[in-house]
């Protein structure tokens, strides 16, 4: 969340900043500063009137000790009313604090200045692309979702069977290239740097709330209410939340960590031919990568994490966009997003694999995710994320690009993992 000091210092530059985002700041703004100034208010209150009772306090010994009892007595009551008022200022600034920490709990995070101004994602920024788009014979343009079914790889009736829509089962060739797929990705981010970790796959509302999801999103996770906990929609959550409430040295940083996750999402609303198959599902498989850094280099780390997936794209010979995204179509915690998207050859349309954000102090807010400056003492963190990658479009684009007669070519560099360089 954004910090009191962000909002007090420029409070019309974040109004004008986030609607950007198409965020209407005016009154929850207006109601977070005069919420504060309630704080402050009481603060005052409470302060002015411990000192008037340790004053008063001195005062009752004097009288005890030159036997003036009945002044005595006066001023123990005037203590004791001053005591009543400490109460009440306290208990103000608690609910002033509660009611602000709310407020800001839905306020999203501040665009970037290089955000692109508009409203959807027709108004992204393509920044750069890569690889050479197939050409199919239009007789061989098999959607995955057909040559899933007729190389036996992928079963999405029976996911109906055993689940529901959305939750495939992988078969054959098809589980084998999902594995190969992970550990790939793995042994790549752990060669560039990133320390696995193998985080829970279930996460509790302080966490959901310290990465953004909640309240925001909470509509979209999957949640067990007997436990009141949530099932995640990216390895994101439990990565990012291992650093909550902790206090860092400045030599720890940048602290790069990956994992591979199944990942959660009802997806709600989600209908029609672009979902259909693996463009869309409530259960998928995902390797993420996070950072933690200095406010003073995230930028830099944000670039090193683009050109990390950008190799993984490159490496799995698949042709490639990257969009910044436009404030209508940026998250709610994100300063800044860059999307990657592979071109699906059979479908003729890019299919999204990666967001990679930074979310400067946002996120780190909401954890209490701190590190000792030299200079400047414990300040906030930076964090930042993305995808490298989420499998299932990966694995739709590359049945799609990579179908001939003979059967579906394995990309070189897979090949080692799969441990078959074609699928017939």
């Amino acid at each position: 969340m954004l910090t009191i000091k962000q909002i007090l210092d420029d409070p019309q530059g974040v109004i004008e900043r986030l609607a950007v985002k198409h965020f209407p700041a005016e009154e929850p703004i207006a109601a977070i500063i005069a919420q504060d100034k309630l704080r402050r208010d009481a603060q005052h209150k409470k302060d002015d009137s411990l000192a008037q009772q340790k004053v008063l306090s001195r005062s009752i010994g004097e009288k005890m000790k030159a036997g003036a009892r009945e002044e005595a007595e006066q001023l123990k009551a005037e203590v004791q009313a001053l005591k009543e008022i400490s109460k009440q200022a306290e208990e103000t600034m608690r609910q002033a604090e509660e009611t602000m920490r709310q407020l800001l709990l839905s306020v999203p995070n501040l665009p970037h200045p290089d955000v692109p101004h508009g409203t959807s994602a027709e108004d992204n920024l393509c920044v750069a692309t890569g690889g050479k788009i197939p050409t199919l014979a239009d007789d061989a343009k098999l959607p995955h979702w057909e040559l899933a079914k007729q190389y036996d790889l992928i079963d999405f009736e029976l996911g109906v069977k055993i689940t529901g829509a959305g939750f495939p089962v992988y078969k054959g060739k098809g589980a084998r290239l999902q594995r190969a797929l992970i550990n790939f990705f793995l042994d790549r981010a752990t060669a560039a740097g990133f320390q696995e970790v193998e985080p829970p796959i279930m996460v509790n509302e302080d966490s959901g709330i310290g990465t953004g999801q909640l309240p925001d999103k909470e509509g979209q996770m999957y949640h067990v209410q007997l436990d009141n906990l949530y099932l995640i929609p990216t390895a994101e959550v439990p990565v990012t939340n291992i650093f909550r409430d902790v206090i860092l040295e400045a030599d720890q940083l940048p602290i790069c960590c990956t994992a591979y996750t199944p990942c959660f999402r009802r997806e709600a609303g989600s209908y029609g031919k672009d979902v259909r198959g693996l463009n869309r599902l409530h259960q998928f498989d995902k390797v993420e990568i996070v950072s933690i850094d200095r406010p003073d280099h995230s930028w830099q780390q944000l670039d090193k994490m683009i050109a990390h997936v950008k190799s993984l794209v490159e490496e799995l010979e698949l042709p490639y966009r990257i969009l910044r995204l436009c404030g209508g179509d940026l998250s709610f915690t994100s300063a800044m997003t860059y999307d990657f998207e592979v071109f699906s050859a059979a479908q003729e349309r890019w299919l999204e694999v990666s967001s990679v954000s930074n979310f400067e102090s946002y996120q780190a807010n909401r954890l209490m995710c701190r590190y000792r400056d030299p200079e400047e003492g414990i300040t906030l963190c930076h964090t930042l994320n993305g995808s490298a990658l989420a499998l299932p479009r990966i694995v739709a684009a590359l049945l799609e690009n990579n179908q001939t007669p003979e059967g579906i070519i394995i990309p070189k560099a897979l090949r080692p993992y799969t441990g078959f360089d074609k699928i017939d």
